[in-house]
């Protein structure tokens, strides 16, 4: 398992009976978290006074409860920082365990000998792009979601990224692949996270599991001569990781050789035991 061992103003403090007690700076919540199907004692006194829950509705969807908590506010991991608001369904702008993967990112980046351009698709509030920006790339950022490029943008702006090469891009990641292929555009890197389920501008239904596999044979098609990675993210919980890695070599290794390794990502828990968080698989040059 990659866990995400490096943050300081996030912390998983307990599980138990489908949810997390979370630090994120200096503010504790409480959310569910479908993985946590164990329970334990709840002996942390901040399972009581946490500062917002978010509690699921028997109709469907769910809400905030006792919220005691700012409109946003910063967290930093290393030299990336982010501006998190508690969202609708629970979510808060930030996933704590691809902190994994940035380091990755930031790693492969910073020995690869040159410069890179890494395209991150289904990209949200842009964690891998600061990754790859402040590691030195150039990185083309795409989102279908105007308001999650527009905290993305922010988020650059607070990590000292503004004026970074970064193209901010509000479309439909199919599409743009489709236009880049046909302007000879080409990456040298891929980051891609993309929903278990959607649908797309047209109505159209995103199922992972069925188009996982003919979006990654197009997107390969945008892919540099010598691609250094690419990264898949799953969040689906009954697709194992080494189904990534099957996917990268059937279509990947192929073309460019290298090799890929897939696990599942994990955030540590202060009680002693590790979140599992959805997979990821991992295609390198060598």
């Amino acid at each position: 398992m990659w866990k995400a061992e490096h943050w300081k103003d996030y912390e998983v403090i307990d599980t138990s009976d489908g949810e997390k007690l979370e630090r994120w700076g200096k503010y504790f919540l409480v959310r569910p978290d479908p993985q946590v199907i164990w329970n334990t004692p709840k002996k942390d006194p901040r399972w009581h006074k946490f500062d917002a829950r978010y509690a699921r509705s028997n109709s469907g969807g769910g809400q905030w409860s006792q919220h005691r908590l700012p409109e946003r506010w910063q967290i930093r991991y290393r030299d990336l920082t982010f501006n998190v608001k508690p969202m609708n369904f629970k979510h808060t702008g930030v996933f704590p365990e691809q902190a994994a993967n940035w380091d990755f990112i930031a790693e492969r980046i910073g020995n690869a000998g040159r410069p890179l351009s890494v395209l991150n698709l289904f990209a949200y509030t842009g964690g891998a792009t600061l990754a790859a920006a402040k590691a030195g790339a150039s990185v083309c950022h795409v989102d279908a979601a105007k308001g999650m490029v527009a905290w993305a943008r922010e988020n650059a702006a607070s990590s000292g990224l503004a004026e970074a090469p970064i193209r901010w891009i509000i479309d439909d990641c199919a599409k743009f692949v489709e236009r880049e292929i046909k302007r000879g555009r080409r990456y040298d890197a891929v980051i891609m996270d993309p929903p278990s389920y959607g649908r797309g501008p047209s109505g159209e239904i995103w199922k992972l599991e069925k188009d996982l596999y003919p979006f990654l044979k197009l997107v390969a098609d945008v892919l540099s001569d010598e691609p250094e990675f690419f990264i898949i993210n799953s969040y689906t919980t009954g697709l194992a990781p080494s189904v990534l890695t099957c996917l990268l070599d059937s279509v990947i290794t192929p073309r460019h050789g290298g090799y890929t390794l897939s696990d599942e990502l994990g955030l540590p828990v202060s009680s002693g035991l590790v979140l599992p968080c959805g997979a990821t698989g991992r295609w390198v040059r060598g």
